[in-house]
């Protein structure tokens, strides 16, 4: 086994798990190499728009399996909610243990202030087309799966693998000037509200740049997904920097899908159980 990096902040968004476009596999793979001090969730981690009970693979349960660990071990876990898990949003500033659930977080790093949020309130669609942004999600996945049988005959031929998502996203100079326009907004409310840093979800567009306006500057950064880009940020020793998961450097821990030792088994349900002791306790 791969020793265990350290490191200060984690933050993943964009996870949709439940659904076919998902990387679970590698996102296990990613949480079981570190060993953060806190993890933030920044929404969209379990797609509850497109959830079916038909379509949950073991490995999208070892994922909340994993997190639930990280809660059992004291690790402060901070769940932001976004707008494809926004069912959540009924219990935000919900705190049990080390687990919170919450739509928005400011943390002190350093002595500056970093303001954590989903995103999608800047989304014209989301705010006036609901039932339009959900569609489009449905577009999205079933893209998603057919790229995903494209890629795999790309395989079979030893061709590189092709996105068919960034591909249309390339071509529409509407999807670039949204992206913009999300990030200097970020950046304008941050800048207002004296936070340094703005980090954000939502766009699956990893990004760390800073921003200038009139009236200052601030650090805006997005932690990407794990659908396209299988990204995070980790935030250690003063310094933010985007991680890109590669699969070289995960071939030492390999973990074959669908498959539990019993140890692995009896070890997750305990972690689970011990989780929901906790949790009694805390409403109690």
């Amino acid at each position: 086994m791969m020793s265990k990096r350290e490191v200060d902040i984690v933050v993943i968004s964009d996870v949709h798990l439940g659904t076919y476009g998902c990387h679970a596999k590698e996102l296990l793979k990613y949480l079981k190499s570190i060993k953060p001090k806190m993890l933030v969730l920044n929404g969209d981690i379990i797609d509850i728009w497109q959830f079916s009970k038909r379509y949950w693979p073991e490995t999208h349960m070892k994922v909340l399996r994993k997190l639930m660990k990280f809660v059992v071990e004291g690790v402060p876990v901070h769940y932001l909610t976004g707008n494809h898990d926004e069912l959540l949003r009924k219990f935000a500033d919900m705190h049990m243990g080390t687990f919170h659930l919450q739509n928005k977080l400011v943390v002190e790093l350093d002595g500056a202030k970093a303001w954590f949020f989903h995103g999608d309130i800047f989304d014209v669609t989301m705010q006036h087309s609901k039932w339009l942004a959900k569609l489009g999600a449905v577009g999205y996945d079933s893209l998603i799966l057919i790229n995903s049988m494209v890629n795999w005959i790309l395989k079979l031929f030893g061709r590189e693998k092709m996105s068919f998502s960034k591909k249309i996203k390339a071509k529409f100079k509407d999807a670039v000037k949204f992206i913009n326009s999300f990030e200097n907004t970020a950046a304008e409310l941050a800048i207002e509200n004296g936070y340094e840093f703005v980090i954000c979800g939502h766009i699956h567009q990893p990004e760390m740049r800073t921003i200038a306006v009139e009236n200052g500057q601030v650090t805006y950064l997005n932690s990407g997904d794990w659908v396209e880009n299988l990204t995070a940020l980790e935030y250690h020793n003063k310094t933010w920097k985007i991680f890109k998961y590669d699969p070289k450097d995960f071939q030492k821990d390999e973990v074959e899908e669908g498959q539990l030792s019993d140890s692995e088994d009896l070890s997750s349900k305990l972690d689970i159980n011990v989780l929901l002791q906790k949790i009694k306790l805390e409403i109690v």
